[in-house]
């Protein structure tokens, strides 16, 4: 006998605010992004003056955070018969995540920064690769509630990098996706 997901509701909800980031406080960026495009890239100069030491890890920190949302939403979008908002919140993952990845590492070019990416085994959040090579084995609620519960730890580790962001950050729009996310997550 299959056991329902206890709280899902409110799980959902809570995932759905959180991989949004960056899109439900920003004047219509939410539609610019599933279009592929972020309101967000347009604001910076791009220069080397513009950016310190913290908006250069953030950044490098964020993308392989970012990339391994969207591979376990993609996991997720190649599964049939899940509930809905489940495949909604994979959707909305990948949708939000990709032009971002994208955007940061215009960032980093602009920059003149490495665009390399960084090990993220000690990232606070990020899955192993024994955890992402469940998703494509599970099934039904199970792969559900595993993915929720991953991707609810996954993204609660996104906390230390945006707060040292917020602390020390000179670039505007690092700066303004780091508050976006917080303001995702406290929904």
């Amino acid at each position: 006998m299959k056991k329902p997901l206890v709280a899902t509701s409110t799980v959902v909800a809570a995932m759905m605010a959180v991989a949004e980031c960056s899109t439900e406080n920003d004047g219509g960026a939410k539609s610019d992004l599933k279009r592929g495009s972020s309101p967000l890239a347009s604001q910076s100069s791009g220069t080397e003056a513009d950016h310190n030491s913290a908006d250069t890890t953030f950044t490098r920190m964020m993308i392989p955070h970012h990339v391994q949302a969207v591979e376990m939403g993609d996991i997720m979008l190649g599964k049939t018969g899940l509930d809905a908002k489940i495949t909604a919140l994979a959707a909305n993952t990948t949708a939000a995540q990709n032009p971002e990845i994208v955007m940061m590492n215009a960032w980093l070019t602009g920059w003149s920064e490495p665009t390399a990416v960084v090990d993220h085994n000690s990232m606070n959040g990020m899955r192993t690769s024994e955890d992402l090579d469940k998703l494509p084995a599970a099934e039904g609620t199970e792969v559900s509630k595993l993915f929720l519960t991953q991707m609810s730890a996954h993204h609660e580790g996104v906390n230390e990098m945006v707060y040292k962001e917020l602390a020390s950050g000179e670039n505007v729009d690092a700066v303004v996706l780091a508050k976006s996310i917080v303001a995702a997550q406290e929904k």
